[in-house]
């Protein structure tokens, strides 16, 4: 088969890889019609490196049509279509059992300390080959694999593989309240999703902020007041907009990825050129990631409120400003979506003819598979007007 793999810092390509077979009677095959790229994938293409290697398959937003199932996977059959999960969990260990299925203690990476595995991401997660392929080896499918719909294109429920489960769980997790003001930082997919998700849960306000003009457009058609990060102190607008006192919750969704944290990022990318066991050293042991967006997360919320951090992050001693969370008594939640705790509220929202959350205004750019490289070079460098990118597997250009 065709699958997009890595090659080494910033360089990907499409090559013909061995077809996945089933290995485990807990096994499905999954021939995937579409996959899209996450801003996630990009840590890997720049900074985390050391953790691949030449060949890993990438992508872990995918969807298709079930080909082959193993003997113990009876709630899907060949010819279903489901999406994917990105995180890889088995529905009955101790931690699925409550919900928090990004630690499921079955497939969880004890040999790195880490949660749940995940397709397509590092030696740090299983290095479990991924989605961005033509077919999809799906452990544990018994339990993950989401059936849904014959009657909406892919692009209405691929998301529930990633963007829309995730967004969800960072608006719960910013414990909004009816009439809330929220602020959410950073517009690229997962905050876009954040934001509309926000105001269906009865946020009266939802201020975003970001500097590409593309993003700040789509975001305005839903809704969305929004604030240029080139343009204005965003904390103090925020507070200017909220008479002084700041956002009831904020919802942090840029991760390492923040603009204006020159040093870290230095850093970041002079980490992401060292050999791997002293790039890995440095990733488990420095404050590499890029404080600025987190930093302004923290200063934007009022007293007493709640910051929701969706973005990833990857250093183990970034600096934080304990004294001032502490004062103000802010509430901290973060973490992996577990993703299949949130489908059965997400879905019944899908399947109508309507689209309450915008679903259908996300995706920018749809190109064959063929052309995952480019893909990801545009979506690094946010040319070309590119939000989000989907990738089709067997489309040819």
């Amino acid at each position: 088969m065709r699958a997009l793999t890595w090659q080494g810092t910033s360089k990907v390509s499409v090559e013909t890889v061995p077809d996945p077979k089933i290995q485990e009677p807990t096994d499905a095959i999954v021939r995937i019609t579409s996959t899209a790229i996450c801003g996630s994938d990009l840590h890997l293409y720049d900074v985390l490196g050391m953790y691949l290697d030449k060949g890993d398959v990438l992508g872990h937003e995918p969807m298709g049509i079930v080909e082959e199932v193993g003997p113990e996977v009876t709630h899907i059959k060949p010819g279903d279509r489901v999406v994917i999960p990105f995180n890889i969990s088995c529905g009955h260990c101790w931690m699925c059992t409550r919900g928090n299925f990004a630690q499921c203690e079955t497939t969880q990476v004890t040999s790195e300390g880490k949660g749940a595995s995940l397709f397509g991401y590092t030696k740090l997660y299983g290095q479990v080959p991924g989605g961005q392929a033509e077919y999809l080896r799906v452990p544990q499918a018994q339990f993950g694999p989401i059936k849904v719909p014959s009657h909406h294109p892919d692009e209405r429920f691929l998301f529930l593989s990633d963007v829309l489960t995730t967004s969800w769980q960072a608006a719960k997790y910013a414990d909004i309240q009816p009439g809330d003001t929220v602020f959410v930082t950073g517009l690229g997919p997962i905050g876009q999703m954040s934001a509309r998700i926000a105001r269906h849960l009865g946020a009266g306000r939802v201020i975003a902020s970001d500097n590409v003009p593309e993003r700040l457009a789509m975001a305005q058609r839903h809704g969305i007041e929004t604030l240029n990060t080139g343009d204005v102190d965003v904390p103090a607008a925020v507070l200017d907009l909220t008479s002084g006192r700041g956002a009831d919750s904020v919802i942090e969704s840029v991760g390492m990825e923040a603009h204006g944290s020159p040093i870290q990022s230095a850093a970041v990318k002079a980490t992401g050129l060292l050999p791997d066991v002293l790039a890995r050293k440095a990733v488990e042991t420095v404050g590499i990631d890029r404080m600025a967006a987190l930093n302004t997360a923290f200063a934007a919320v009022r007293r007493a409120g709640t910051v929701s951090i969706i973005g990833v992050y990857g250093g183990n001693a970034d600096p934080i400003p304990m004294m001032d969370l502490f004062d103000k008594g802010v509430t901290l939640r973060m973490g992996q979506a577990h993703v299949k705790r949130w489908v059965d509220e997400i879905l019944p929202l899908l399947t109508g003819d309507d689209d309450p959350l915008g679903v259908d205004d996300l995706v920018t750019h749809r190109l064959p598979l063929e052309q995952a490289p480019h893909a990801y070079e545009i979506f690094k460098k946010k040319q070309d007007g590119c939000i989000k990118v989907v990738l089709k597997p067997g489309v040819v250009s």
